[in-house]
């Protein structure tokens, strides 16, 4: 039986995932579409960066953005003198932490999927008079929906199992930083292996439940996903 302050955590949990996934997509679609059509020398630069957050340390990506988003780091510490406030042990520096922490589970599908569209549907488009917009808006995008839909869920599955960029950016703050894999680490450190049990066993099924569904529907149609 999950306590109150698991059920808010898993609520957190839930949240973060959701939010930061549905704000990648958004603003990792540009980016996938750009790496996916240009020639440019600096695209395996930015490959390469995009990449970056499958090898480093999570701790690594934290502590960096603990400097970053803290008082005194140059994008806290300029939202500190405008009023704001910064954005370390906040929800909103967990949603940027996670979002970059998610970066590749979400460009690299995108990418794959705008790559495996091919240029002749898009050549043929340009045919019938229709722009370069119209072209990404009604042949591309509808072309990599399941790509999408990958990048969706990759996106939401790594999120929910995130530890070292949640602990060292938002803390350990019950109701709002504490995430579930945190709480489950706070029930280990109490001898509460049941607690943690109960908790870690939601996680898990969960994430189960959606890497199942990606590859059922990978294996059903042929879905581009994450470049190996």
């Amino acid at each position: 039986m999950l306590s109150p302050q698991d059920l808010t955590a898993l609520w957190i949990t839930f949240r973060l995932a959701a939010i930061s996934t549905v704000l990648l997509i958004v603003l990792a679609t540009p980016l996938a579409w750009w790496l996916a059509q240009t020639r440019s020398r600096g695209r395996t630069v930015v490959e390469a960066l995009v990449a970056m957050p499958l090898v480093l340390p999570p701790t690594v990506i934290g502590f960096y953005l603990l400097l970053l988003l803290g008082p005194q780091g140059a994008i806290g510490g300029f939202l500190e003198r405008i009023g704001v406030g910064h954005l370390a042990f906040s929800f909103a520096g967990l949603v940027i932490g996670s979002m970059i922490y998610s970066l590749p589970f979400v460009v690299q599908p995108l990418q794959n999927a705008f790559q495996a569209t091919g240029t002749r549907v898009l050549e043929a488009a340009a045919t019938l008079r229709a722009g370069p917009l119209d072209r990404f808006l009604s042949v591309s995008l509808p072309l990599a929906r399941r790509g999408f839909l990958t990048a969706a869920v990759l996106s939401f599955a790594h999120t929910l199992g995130e530890f070292g960029v949640i602990i060292m950016l938002g803390g350990n703050i019950p109701g709002s930083t504490q995430v579930a894999s945190i709480a489950i680490y706070n029930h280990v450190e109490a001898m509460d292996y049941a607690a943690a049990h109960g908790l870690a066993l939601v996680l898990v099924v969960l994430a189960f439940g959606l890497l199942l569904s990606v590859y059922a529907i990978n294996r059903r149609f042929k879905v581009v996903g994450v470049a190996s």
